[in-house]
């Protein structure tokens, strides 16, 4: 394709887009048909940029863990008061009772295990003190 040809093409678009040419299009289209579009394009690029604003905070994953709802702290070693989603991001380990490793919430080992015999650690050196080590399929520990 060479300029002469880019041209052709050009001007071909331009024709297609004169103001008469577009209006009798538009008028053509139901205007019921243009709010839905128009609000399925904004809701979309909204919630676009509402992820990427999420990541670009490091918020980008997002953890749901259901928690035993007991008062009792007998499954738990140290005695941390509730247990929120900020507090397991802060460096909360988790192990199992029946087991010997500890991992991350977020770990597929983690969300393995069953939730009555789940014990939480305020740290990974924590863990370790009561003869838990680190699994190995856990990255960041």
């Amino acid at each position: 394709m060479n300029i002469a040809d880019i041209r052709k093409v050009g001007k071909r678009y331009a024709a297609l887009l004169q103001p008469e040419r577009l209006r009798t299009i538009a008028n053509q289209i139901p205007r019921d048909v243009i709010l839905v579009a128009v609000i399925l394009l904004s809701s979309s690029v909204t919630f676009g940029l509402g992820i990427l604003t999420g990541e670009q905070l490091g918020q980008g994953g997002v953890i749901v863990e259901t928690l035993p709802l007991a008062t009792s702290t007998a499954n738990t070693v140290d005695t941390a008061p509730a247990i929120t989603p900020a507090i397991l991001n802060a460096g909360r380990v988790v192990a199992s009772k029946n087991g010997s490793k500890y991992y991350f919430p977020w770990c597929g080992g983690a969300k393995r295990l069953s939730t009555a015999h789940k014990i939480w650690f305020a740290s990974a050196a924590q863990a370790r003190i009561h003869g838990y080590t680190k699994a190995a399929n856990c990255k960041g520990l």
